[in-house]
């Protein structure tokens, strides 16, 4: 077996086939990469570690058909650090030769029968823009939850109707919730799947900034947690095993109604809470008022460092004086994807919403609710 190839073409293939090579693998195999040239000149790289699978396709300048498998993180490392030259890979026996202008690297391949094969690609269930997709994963994606103990909170649900995909994910103290379109295969199809939070947006961001479409694959949605989903775009195809179904009944938590509501700028309001921030211990809370033409934001109390701004806002309401988690309140100002942030309140002990204060001009259904919880300030 060999291949020459470009070694910008390879080092991004690679990188992205690494990313889903497990850290600690179970058994030694599972760290390789499998290369495999066929007889039409092309190169597959996969990776799989039984629960996520990886996979890209690259046309070839020249090569002969075989498989090798190597160390995937040795060679993403590798081929990162060529020279911008054309890069040749020949096995010789139990070795694989890299060899890029002056540079040779030698690696010890693994045995190719012992590693498991690639899931196949679920039936397509429909498309949608890569960027579109991206972006709607990853303003719900920051509400998912960190404790592998609650798996059902480290993944983004997905609910399918017609041609309308919802994207939910919450930690019990954010959620977060994108309404937004696709081409389903079939007009009347309906799903639902828990996909792993951390692979989905690791996916969405790697198929994303193509332009292309993500064909969406699914099976066994809705029952037990013994589904799969699978992504492809531009030679790129990826699978995850889907978990159990099980989650909050979450569009009870969105109110419907409210007492009052804030636009104020969001670059603006980034930055102030920043500021505040900064004297604000780990689990204490940067305090809102709301009132008038203005908010005032304060942090730290007593004999602390306190730090207090005000800005100015279009509010309309009765005043509110409420307190978030400063961390929790950036990151869905940084998911709003908004120039204008509106906060919609109920009572100061009421979660409330942030979505983007600006509407959609051309027509598009862009729907991004950020719902968060206020901490209880002491009387």
């Amino acid at each position: 077996m060999m291949f020459r190839i470009d070694r910008d073409v390879l080092a991004e293939a690679v990188a992205w086939t690494a990313r889903s090579l497990p850290a600690r693998p179970s058994v030694p195999v599972l760290a390789g990469m499998r290369l495999e040239v066929t007889d039409d000149q092309r190169l597959k790289l996969s990776g799989f570690d039984y629960e996520v699978s990886a996979e890209v396709t690259l046309d070839l300048q020249t090569g002969e058909p075989g498989v090798v498998l190597v160390s995937g993180k040795l060679l993403a490392e590798i081929t990162r650090a060529l020279p911008a030259q054309p890069v040749d890979l020949v096995v010789e026996g139990s070795k694989a030769v890299v060899t890029c202008g002056s540079a040779r690297f030698t690696l010890l391949t693994m045995p190719v029968e012992d590693y498991p094969s690639l899931p196949s690609m679920p039936p397509a269930a429909g498309r949608v823009g890569s960027d579109m997709f991206a972006s709607a994963v990853a303003q719900v994606a920051v509400a998912t939850g960190k404790d592998d103990t609650l798996p059902m909170l480290t993944g983004v649900r997905m609910e399918i109707d017609g041609d309308t995909v919802t994207l939910a994910a919450t930690d019990r103290y954010r959620l977060a919730v994108r309404e937004l379109k696709w081409q389903p295969e079939q007009s009347a199809f309906q799903a639902i799947a828990m996909i792993p939070g951390r692979t989905l947006a690791e996916t969405a961001k790697a198929l994303g900034g193509t332009g292309a479409e993500v064909e969406i694959a699914l099976s066994s949605v809705g029952g037990t947690g013994e589904g799969m989903i699978g992504f492809s775009s531009s030679g790129r195809r990826t699978t995850t095993r889907l978990l159990d179904p099980e989650f909050p009944k979450y569009r009870s938590l969105l109110p419907t109604e409210f007492s009052a509501h804030a636009d104020l700028s969001t670059a603006s309001f980034v930055e102030a809470v920043k500021r505040v921030a900064l004297v604000a211990e780990r689990n204490t809370p940067v305090r809102l008022t709301f009132r008038g033409g203005e908010v005032v934001l304060e942090a730290g109390s007593g004999d602390e460092a306190q730090a207090v701004e005000a800005l100015p806002v279009e509010f309309d309401g009765d005043e509110i004086n409420i307190a978030f988690n400063h961390q929790y309140l950036l990151e869905g100002l940084g998911a709003i994807d908004s120039d204008v942030a509106r906060l919609q309140f109920t009572t100061s002990t009421k979660p409330a919403i942030l979505t983007g204060g600006k509407p959609v001009d051309d027509g598009t259904v862009e729907d991004y609710r950020y719902l968060i919880m206020p901490i209880r300030l002491s009387s």
